[in-house]
């Protein structure tokens, strides 16, 4: 059911009795303000179990500082409660690079900060199992998806295990969550077992006891890692018994084949072991057919199940083709969210990154293979942007993670199946990818053709080592892109991310060298010169990176190649959970060879080296 005001999906008892609802089958807890638009997950996962006729209601950013009186208000749900801290994992969004507290919120109406608490998740989690012990609670965004297993905390300096443990939750679903969450509701509903819910794809759980045959065939007695010799590029493709380990290990796509990683605890006395798991755990990450994980922890292990196969474009539209208001709820009404304002002119193409950079999430959050939405429903989506009061004729993003990756992938889709590298582009790029950038083209024409729509910008970031080499674009589809990005989907400024000029570091950062912005710039330059345009390219850096140094910094701030150019956008590297960058932070080793790596952890130093590349008067515009 459809209601004029928005309020289909309710947020409070009034607005639930207006409905006339006797019952609620799933209640979700967010972080976030609740904005009924696809860039916002609760929205996503909320609308998708409507679809097939669930009653969702959500209670945006509880206050759990007082009597829990947000938690009651709703009561208990039929089937189960879903959790989540927002659109950003809550310590990022609370606190700086240099461990200060934010004193705003882009999630929050008028930006006003302290309305959700730190670690997010684990609170809601932990107030819901207090008050209702017997209804399951599901985990899920960011903020889970990211710590599902031992990881670095930046905010406390140390390892922490799973959120399954810290939580006390039921089940957790990783990435991006339509399907599986549609097949755990509808397994709860029909109350299926506890071994047939374990079955499902793409959650994750905690269980006490000791691990035994029936998930790893034995159990290990030495857990050393004879598959840390794999390194990036093509990789030992065995499979079967592993000789240093009593645990049987399958092949990619073997059905119940399973990886015994070290335990928490083993992690915390020895930084070399949690540098293991991961470079384990990462591998499984970006294979189209990954093993089960099991990670002990205290008296019991975590297990991570492999995730739903990727998304096939009929399913990508039936993600997107929802009746979404793409506003926020009527509960806001005359307050500002900045969030919303960022996106509410936008629209997503595809979901994944296959760039494999080592300080981002996106790939251990969507994937790492490219799912893209049909045409055909993304200029539905315009048509009805383009419709709405508000909108005054510019798409402000027509992207995603990295915008001209959108219908991308591998010529030969066997190769990927098997494939195990992190990235298609790093240290080289792969010869099985189709490089062409005709697809996204022809939706750039479509999409400016549509009533209504005078500009369609992309404002989220591109790959230029997707379209050019440092000796020149890789084919005539290349040219075409960078020159129609340039004159008609920038919107003033190019953004791009180089991260660093030193190629050392940009190794360390699984980044391309810094030869290949060279020579964008030198593209950019001449069709600017061509056209008369005055469109800036702006740079984006990290300081501090492992493996970068002061000289770095200084040799980064009197690069030739920067001058004239709008220097900006410099942050200092922040670890967050789950990716490479954060373990060789915590480690000071590289997971990919475990040697050592340079971490400038002192705070002083780290604020010398992002003002280092401000000294520079060349360099700024």
């Amino acid at each position: 059911m459809n209601c004029p005001t928005g309020c289909d999906i309710p947020t409070s008892v009034k607005e639930v009795q207006k409905l006339g609802w006797d019952y609620i089958d799933i209640i979700f807890f967010t972080g976030d303000a609740f904005v009924d638009h696809p860039s916002f997950g609760t929205a996503c996962i909320a609308r998708y179990l409507q679809k097939f006729g669930y009653r969702v209601a959500v209670v945006p950013q509880p206050n759990w500082r007082d009597d829990l009186r947000d938690f009651r208000k709703l009561g208990r749900p039929r089937l189960y409660f879903a959790v989540n801290a927002g659109a950003m994992d809550s310590m990022v969004n609370h606190y700086t690079a240099a461990r200060r507290l934010r004193h705003n919120d882009a999630y929050t109406p008028e930006g006003k900060a302290g309305q959700r608490p730190d670690y997010a998740v684990s609170v809601y989690s932990g107030i819901l199992k207090q008050l209702y012990p017997d209804v399951p609670v599901v985990i899920g965004g960011v903020e889970a998806s990211l710590r599902r297993l031992t990881h670095y905390d930046y905010w406390q300096d140390k390892l922490l295990p799973s959120i399954l443990v810290s939580s006390g939750a039921d089940w957790l679903c990783y990435g991006m969550g339509e399907k599986p969450m549609l097949e755990l509701t509808r397994a709860i509903e029909a109350g299926r077992n506890l071994r047939q819910i374990e079955q499902i794809p793409q959650l994750a759980f905690f269980r006490t006891g000791r691990i035994g045959v029936a998930e790893t065939g034995r159990a290990s007695k030495n857990r050393s890692r004879p598959w840390l010799r794999e390194r990036e590029g093509p990789a030992d493709e065995g499979c079967g018994r592993d000789e240093q380990s009593e645990v049987w290990r399958g092949s990619p796509g073997e059905a119940n084949a399973s990886i015994l990683l070290h335990s928490y605890e083993e992690c915390c006395a020895d930084k070399r072991a949690f540098a293991e798991n991961f470079h384990w755990i990462e591998t499984n990450a970006n294979l189209m057919h990954p093993a089960v994980l099991l990670e002990p922890v205290g008296e019991g292990y975590v297990q991570v199940n492999p995730p739903c196969p990727p998304a096939t474009t009929e399913e990508m539209d039936s993600f997107w083709d929802l009746p979404f208001t793409k506003l926020p709820h009527p509960r806001y009404a005359g307050k500002r969210i900045p969030a919303y304002d960022m996106i509410k002119d936008s629209i997503i193409t595809h979901r994944g990154c296959f760039g494999g950079c080592n300080f981002c999430t996106i790939a251990a959050h969507q994937g790492k293979f490219i799912q893209s939405r049909s045409e055909k429903s993304i200029l539905a989506e315009v048509r009805k942007l383009a419709a709405m009061p508000s909108f005054h004729g510019n798409i402000s993003d027509l992207g995603a993670p990295t915008a001209n990756m959108y219908g991308m992938g591998g010529r030969d889709k066997s190769r990927c199946a098997v494939c195990k590298r992190k990235s298609c582009l790093f240290p080289a790029a792969c010869v099985n990818l189709d490089f062409s950038h005709r697809r996204i083209l022809s939706l750039y024409e479509k999409v400016l053709a549509v009533h209504g729509v005078r500009h369609a910008y992309v404002g989220s970031g591109v790959r230029y080592d997707l379209f050019l080499t440092p000796e020149g674009f890789r084919d005539e589809s290349g040219r075409d892109y960078l020159r129609a990005l340039v004159l008609k989907h920038t919107s003033g400024r190019l953004k791009v991310a180089p991260e660093h000029t030193e190629d050392k570091v940009l190794q360390y950062m699984a980044k391309p060298s810094f030869r290949y912005f060279e020579r964008l710039r030198k593209e950019f330059d001449a069709i600017n010169r061509a056209e008369g345009r005055h469109v800036e390219i702006v740079p984006y850096f990290i300081s501090s990176h492992p493996g970068c140094t002061m000289k770095d910094m200084q040799r980064l701030s009197q690069n030739p190649t920067l001058r004239g150019v709008w220097m900006e956008q410099v942050q200092d590297f922040t670890p967050t959970p789950m990716t490479t960058s954060s373990v060789m932070f915590w480690t000071g080793l590289d997971p990919r060879t475990l040697e050592p790596v340079f971490v400038e952890r002192d705070p002083a130093k780290k604020n010398a080296q992002k003002s280092k590349f401000f000294a520079k008067p060349d360099n700024l515009h």
